[in-house]
């Protein structure tokens, strides 16, 4: 394939934004991945374990 050809075929590569999904817990709004555990922290941010669906699912 040519030099032309294939630089033409990669100019076609584009990346995609993520979709968010946005959350809001205690009076803020979080974006995140969807289908992605989230960490759960307490009030002075230090992180607990992470959360998915409702349930802990590790410990951070």
């Amino acid at each position: 394939m040519s030099r032309a050809n294939t630089r033409a075929r990669r100019s076609q590569w584009k990346a995609s934004a993520p979709n968010l999904v946005k959350t809001v817990e205690n009076g803020r709004v979080t974006y995140s991945l969807p289908h992605q555990a989230k960490v759960v922290t307490d009030s002075a941010g230090t992180e607990l374990f992470l959360e998915y669906k409702g349930r802990k699912v590790a410990d951070a």
